[in-house]
């Protein structure tokens, strides 16, 4: 009783690949191909009108809020209550404009936090603070 292979010592080995199988899976998916790219590519023709204005670009308010080093508020240029601050903000609010915070570097900061505090609570979500670069 011999073990081995089950191959005869005269019969060689077959060192071929048999691409038949690999043909005919590759001709299957090109049918398929073929079939389903009209189907994925139908569209409705449509004739478009053309535009010949140009899209309005609107930009976002920029509002410069300001404190200076005796903790008075201004809103653009104008000194401004904390009420007053308060009901310019929710005024501004539907706008949604961009703040741009300039604070003196010798303001207290209790100041600069009620201020931000005002701009939170009445919704407005970009708020920038404005700095001068060092040398």
């Amino acid at each position: 009783m011999a073990f081995g292979g089950g191959l005869e010592p005269q019969q060689d080995m077959m060192t071929e690949l048999n691409m038949t199988p690999l043909v005919d899976v590759m001709l299957v998916l090109l049918i398929l191909f073929m079939i389903t790219m009209p189907l994925l590519t139908q569209a409705v023709a449509v004739n478009l009108p053309t535009a010949s204005e140009q899209p309005v670009q609107t930009d976002p308010e920029v509002v410069v809020l300001s404190v200076d080093k005796d903790g008075l508020w201004y809103w653009q240029q104008d000194l401004v209550t904390e009420q007053q601050m308060q009901q310019r903000l929710l005024q501004a609010a539907a706008q949604q404009p961009v703040l741009h915070l300039q604070g003196d570097k010798d303001v207290p900061y209790q100041h600069m936090v009620r201020l931000m505090a005002l701009v939170q609570q009445a919704g407005i979500e970009q708020l920038g603070f404005v700095t001068v670069p060092a040398d």
